[in-house]
Protein backbone atom coordinates (compact mmCIF):
# COMPACT_ATOMS: atom_id res chain seq x y z
CA UNK A 1 0.00 0.00 0.00
CA UNK A 2 1.41 3.30 -0.81
CA UNK A 3 0.68 6.81 0.92
CA UNK A 4 0.27 10.19 -0.60
CA UNK A 5 3.76 11.09 0.82
CA UNK A 6 5.00 8.02 -1.14
CA UNK A 7 3.37 8.80 -4.40
CA UNK A 8 4.38 12.76 -3.71
CA UNK A 9 8.55 11.37 -3.13
CA UNK A 10 8.11 9.25 -6.25
CA UNK A 11 6.61 12.11 -8.28
CA UNK A 12 9.37 14.88 -7.29
CA UNK A 13 12.19 12.15 -7.66
CA UNK A 14 11.12 11.67 -11.36
CA UNK A 15 10.70 15.73 -11.93
CA UNK A 16 14.76 15.66 -10.62
CA UNK A 17 14.29 18.07 -7.50
CA UNK A 18 13.84 17.98 -3.98
CA UNK A 19 10.83 18.35 -1.92
CA UNK A 20 9.35 21.62 0.15
CA UNK A 21 8.25 20.53 3.57
CA UNK A 22 6.26 23.21 5.40
CA UNK A 23 5.34 22.98 9.06
CA UNK A 24 2.52 25.62 10.63
CA UNK A 25 0.61 24.88 13.95
CA UNK A 26 -2.91 24.10 13.31
CA UNK A 27 -5.24 26.54 15.11
CA UNK A 28 -2.42 29.42 15.24
CA UNK A 29 -4.12 32.22 15.49
CA UNK A 30 -7.16 31.19 14.99
CA UNK A 31 -8.92 27.99 13.19
CA UNK A 32 -10.53 29.95 10.52
CA UNK A 33 -7.01 31.71 9.91
CA UNK A 34 -5.23 28.82 10.55
CA UNK A 35 -6.86 26.90 7.86
CA UNK A 36 -6.73 29.28 5.25
CA UNK A 37 -2.93 29.06 5.89
CA UNK A 38 -2.98 25.50 5.33
CA UNK A 39 -4.84 25.83 2.40
CA UNK A 40 -2.57 28.67 1.02
CA UNK A 41 0.55 26.53 1.71
CA UNK A 42 0.03 24.00 -0.91
CA UNK A 43 -1.20 26.27 -3.29
CA UNK A 44 2.29 28.99 -2.72
CA UNK A 45 4.33 25.66 -3.67
CA UNK A 46 4.04 23.21 -0.44
CA UNK A 47 4.67 19.70 -1.53
CA UNK A 48 4.35 18.22 2.12
CA UNK A 49 2.47 19.76 5.03
CA UNK A 50 3.24 19.24 8.69
CA UNK A 51 0.10 20.20 10.53
CA UNK A 52 1.31 20.94 14.50
CA UNK A 53 -0.82 19.47 16.87
CA UNK A 54 -0.58 22.15 20.19
CA UNK A 55 0.81 20.86 23.18
CA UNK A 56 1.56 22.68 26.46
CA UNK A 57 4.69 20.90 27.08
CA UNK A 58 6.87 20.77 23.76
CA UNK A 59 10.39 19.62 24.65
CA UNK A 60 11.99 20.00 21.31
CA UNK A 61 10.32 23.63 20.23
CA UNK A 62 11.79 27.13 20.23
CA UNK A 63 10.08 29.69 21.55
CA UNK A 64 8.26 30.88 18.13
CA UNK A 65 6.34 27.24 18.00
CA UNK A 66 5.92 27.08 21.52
CA UNK A 67 4.29 30.42 21.55
CA UNK A 68 2.14 29.46 18.82
CA UNK A 69 1.28 26.32 20.36
CA UNK A 70 -0.08 28.52 23.26
CA UNK A 71 -1.93 31.14 21.43
CA UNK A 72 -3.94 27.82 19.62
CA UNK A 73 -4.61 26.19 23.06
CA UNK A 74 -5.87 29.52 24.03
CA UNK A 75 -8.21 29.98 21.18
CA UNK A 76 -9.52 26.45 22.04
CA UNK A 77 -7.72 24.60 19.79
CA UNK A 78 -8.21 20.67 20.36
CA UNK A 79 -6.48 17.30 19.07
CA UNK A 80 -10.45 16.77 17.31
CA UNK A 81 -10.21 20.21 15.77
CA UNK A 82 -6.71 19.78 14.62
CA UNK A 83 -8.19 16.67 12.91
CA UNK A 84 -11.17 18.50 11.42
CA UNK A 85 -9.15 20.89 10.27
CA UNK A 86 -6.84 18.39 7.95
CA UNK A 87 -10.30 17.05 6.45
CA UNK A 88 -11.80 20.49 5.97
CA UNK A 89 -8.64 20.89 3.71
CA UNK A 90 -9.14 17.61 2.10
CA UNK A 91 -12.50 19.10 0.64
CA UNK A 92 -10.46 21.00 -1.59
CA UNK A 93 -7.02 19.18 -2.00
CA UNK A 94 -6.71 15.46 -1.80
CA UNK A 95 -3.57 15.13 -3.03
CA UNK A 96 -0.86 17.05 -0.68
CA UNK A 97 0.40 15.09 2.01
CA UNK A 98 -0.07 15.54 5.61
CA UNK A 99 1.87 14.76 8.52
CA UNK A 100 0.82 15.68 12.10
CA UNK A 101 3.83 16.30 13.97
CA UNK A 102 3.85 16.55 17.81
CA UNK A 103 3.77 14.89 20.84
CA UNK A 104 2.44 12.02 22.31
CA UNK A 105 0.39 12.69 25.51
CA UNK A 106 -2.56 14.42 23.59
CA UNK A 107 -2.77 10.99 21.22
CA UNK A 108 -2.47 8.91 24.30
CA UNK A 109 -5.38 10.76 26.10
CA UNK A 110 -7.37 10.48 22.87
CA UNK A 111 -6.85 7.09 22.64
CA UNK A 112 -4.68 5.26 19.73
CA UNK A 113 -7.05 3.02 18.24
CA UNK A 114 -9.83 6.03 18.39
CA UNK A 115 -6.86 8.58 17.13
CA UNK A 116 -5.90 6.01 14.01
CA UNK A 117 -9.13 5.60 13.01
CA UNK A 118 -9.90 9.92 13.02
CA UNK A 119 -6.99 10.34 11.77
CA UNK A 120 -7.15 8.16 8.76
CA UNK A 121 -11.22 9.42 8.03
CA UNK A 122 -9.58 12.99 8.34
CA UNK A 123 -6.29 12.32 5.08
CA UNK A 124 -3.94 12.26 7.48
CA UNK A 125 -0.90 10.62 5.74
CA UNK A 126 1.95 10.30 8.36
CA UNK A 127 3.05 10.79 11.96
CA UNK A 128 5.95 12.63 13.49
CA UNK A 129 5.66 12.21 17.04
CA UNK A 130 9.09 13.74 18.57
CA UNK A 131 9.02 11.77 22.21
CA UNK A 132 8.36 8.06 21.30
CA UNK A 133 11.67 6.41 20.67
CA UNK A 134 12.09 3.20 18.67
CA UNK A 135 12.02 1.23 21.78
CA UNK A 136 8.31 2.48 22.29
CA UNK A 137 7.41 1.05 18.47
CA UNK A 138 4.76 -1.34 19.60
CA UNK A 139 2.71 2.09 21.31
CA UNK A 140 2.04 3.75 17.99
CA UNK A 141 4.75 3.24 15.21
CA UNK A 142 3.22 -0.62 14.99
CA UNK A 143 -0.16 0.02 15.08
CA UNK A 144 0.56 3.33 12.71
CA UNK A 145 1.88 1.42 9.82
CA UNK A 146 -0.59 -1.73 10.39
CA UNK A 147 -3.43 1.58 9.68
CA UNK A 148 -1.58 2.37 6.43
CA UNK A 149 -0.18 5.69 7.99
CA UNK A 150 3.61 6.58 7.60
CA UNK A 151 5.12 6.67 10.48
CA UNK A 152 8.39 9.27 10.50
CA UNK A 153 11.32 9.16 12.42
CA UNK A 154 14.13 11.82 13.15
CA UNK A 155 17.73 11.43 12.84
CA UNK A 156 20.49 13.80 14.12
CA UNK A 157 23.96 14.40 14.34
CA UNK A 158 24.39 12.40 17.14
CA UNK A 159 22.87 9.04 15.90
CA UNK A 160 25.15 7.08 14.68
CA UNK A 161 26.06 4.19 12.49
CA UNK A 162 25.27 2.11 15.28
CA UNK A 163 21.84 3.56 16.46
CA UNK A 164 20.32 4.40 13.17
CA UNK A 165 19.29 1.03 11.96
CA UNK A 166 17.21 0.90 15.12
CA UNK A 167 15.48 4.21 14.37
CA UNK A 168 15.44 3.54 10.78
CA UNK A 169 13.72 -0.21 11.67
CA UNK A 170 9.77 0.83 11.23
CA UNK A 171 10.19 4.32 9.46
CA UNK A 172 8.43 4.94 6.85
CA UNK A 173 7.33 7.79 4.26
CA UNK A 174 10.46 9.40 4.99
CA UNK A 175 13.29 10.51 7.09
CA UNK A 176 13.48 13.57 9.06
CA UNK A 177 17.41 14.88 9.62
CA UNK A 178 17.64 16.99 12.08
CA UNK A 179 20.49 19.11 10.95
CA UNK A 180 21.45 20.18 14.30
CA UNK A 181 21.45 19.59 18.34
CA UNK A 182 18.72 21.19 20.27
CA UNK A 183 15.79 23.05 19.76
CA UNK A 184 13.59 24.58 16.92
CA UNK A 185 14.63 27.84 14.90
CA UNK A 186 18.52 27.47 15.50
CA UNK A 187 20.85 28.76 13.39
CA UNK A 188 21.23 27.30 9.72
CA UNK A 189 23.80 23.92 9.83
CA UNK A 190 26.57 23.58 8.00
CA UNK A 191 25.36 22.88 4.38
CA UNK A 192 29.04 20.72 3.49
CA UNK A 193 27.94 18.61 7.14
CA UNK A 194 24.44 18.39 6.04
CA UNK A 195 25.07 16.47 2.95
CA UNK A 196 27.87 14.18 4.15
CA UNK A 197 25.30 13.73 7.11
CA UNK A 198 22.51 13.32 4.41
CA UNK A 199 24.27 10.51 2.56
CA UNK A 200 25.36 8.03 5.54
CA UNK A 201 21.78 8.11 6.10
CA UNK A 202 21.08 7.38 2.61
CA UNK A 203 23.27 4.09 3.10
CA UNK A 204 21.45 2.74 5.53
CA UNK A 205 18.10 3.42 3.61
CA UNK A 206 15.96 3.81 0.35
CA UNK A 207 13.45 6.16 2.09
CA UNK A 208 13.71 10.34 1.28
CA UNK A 209 16.01 12.41 3.63
CA UNK A 210 14.51 15.78 4.43
CA UNK A 211 16.08 18.37 6.34
CA UNK A 212 14.99 20.77 8.85
CA UNK A 213 15.68 22.69 11.91
CA UNK A 214 16.94 26.66 10.78
CA UNK A 215 15.95 26.94 7.46
CA UNK A 216 14.20 30.88 6.82
CA UNK A 217 15.20 32.01 3.05
CA UNK A 218 15.06 30.67 -0.19
CA UNK A 219 18.87 30.92 -0.20
CA UNK A 220 19.13 28.61 2.31
CA UNK A 221 16.48 26.27 1.17
CA UNK A 222 18.35 26.23 -2.37
CA UNK A 223 21.48 25.07 -0.42
CA UNK A 224 20.08 22.46 1.51
CA UNK A 225 18.04 21.16 -1.10
CA UNK A 226 21.30 20.38 -3.53
CA UNK A 227 21.52 17.18 -1.13
CA UNK A 228 18.44 16.41 0.16
CA UNK A 229 15.18 14.74 -0.83
CA UNK A 230 13.15 17.80 1.05
CA UNK A 231 13.95 21.18 2.68
CA UNK A 232 11.66 21.30 6.32
CA UNK A 233 10.71 24.73 7.15
CA UNK A 234 8.76 25.88 9.88
CA UNK A 235 9.69 28.16 12.24
CA UNK A 236 10.20 31.07 9.37
CA UNK A 237 6.36 30.43 8.57
CA UNK A 238 5.17 30.52 12.42
CA UNK A 239 7.08 33.98 12.51
CA UNK A 240 5.43 34.98 9.79
CA UNK A 241 1.89 34.19 11.27
CA UNK A 242 3.11 35.91 14.86
CA UNK A 243 4.44 38.76 13.26
CA UNK A 244 0.97 39.98 11.60
CA UNK A 245 -0.62 39.81 15.59
CA UNK A 246 -0.89 43.14 17.33
CA UNK A 247 0.95 43.20 20.71
CA UNK A 248 -2.52 41.98 22.31
CA UNK A 249 -3.17 39.62 19.21
CA UNK A 250 -5.52 41.45 17.24
CA UNK A 251 -4.91 40.58 13.65
CA UNK A 252 -2.63 43.80 12.30
CA UNK A 253 -2.03 42.33 9.04
CA UNK A 254 -3.19 39.10 6.89
CA UNK A 255 -1.02 36.54 8.01
CA UNK A 256 -2.29 34.10 4.70
CA UNK A 257 -1.10 36.56 2.49
CA UNK A 258 2.13 37.23 4.28
CA UNK A 259 2.50 33.43 4.61
CA UNK A 260 1.87 32.95 0.88
CA UNK A 261 4.68 35.49 0.09
CA UNK A 262 7.24 33.63 1.74
CA UNK A 263 6.42 30.16 0.61
CA UNK A 264 6.85 31.08 -2.89
CA UNK A 265 10.41 32.71 -2.04
CA UNK A 266 10.77 29.33 -0.60
CA UNK A 267 9.42 27.25 -3.37
CA UNK A 268 11.73 28.81 -5.66
CA UNK A 269 14.61 27.98 -4.12
CA UNK A 270 14.24 24.23 -3.44
CA UNK A 271 13.12 24.37 -7.43
CA UNK A 272 16.63 25.78 -7.78
CA UNK A 273 18.57 23.70 -5.71
CA UNK A 274 19.23 20.89 -8.34
CA UNK A 275 19.60 22.87 -11.24
CA UNK A 276 22.06 24.95 -9.40
CA UNK A 277 24.48 21.44 -8.91
CA UNK A 278 23.43 20.43 -12.81
CA UNK A 279 25.57 23.77 -14.06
Amino acid sequence: MTTRIDRRFAKLKAEGRPALVTYFMGGDPDYVSSLQIMRTLSRAGADVIELGMPFSDPMADGPAIQAAGLRALKGGQTLAKTLRMAADFRKDDDETPIVLMGYYNPIYIYGVDRFLSDAKAAGIDGLIVVDLPPEMDEELCVPALEAGVNFIRLATPTTDDKRLPKVLQNTSGFVYYVSMTGITGAALADTEKVAAAVARIKSHTDLPVCVGFGVKTAEQAQAIGASADGVVVGTAIVNTVANALGPTGEMAADPVEAVASLVGNLAEGVRAARLATAQ
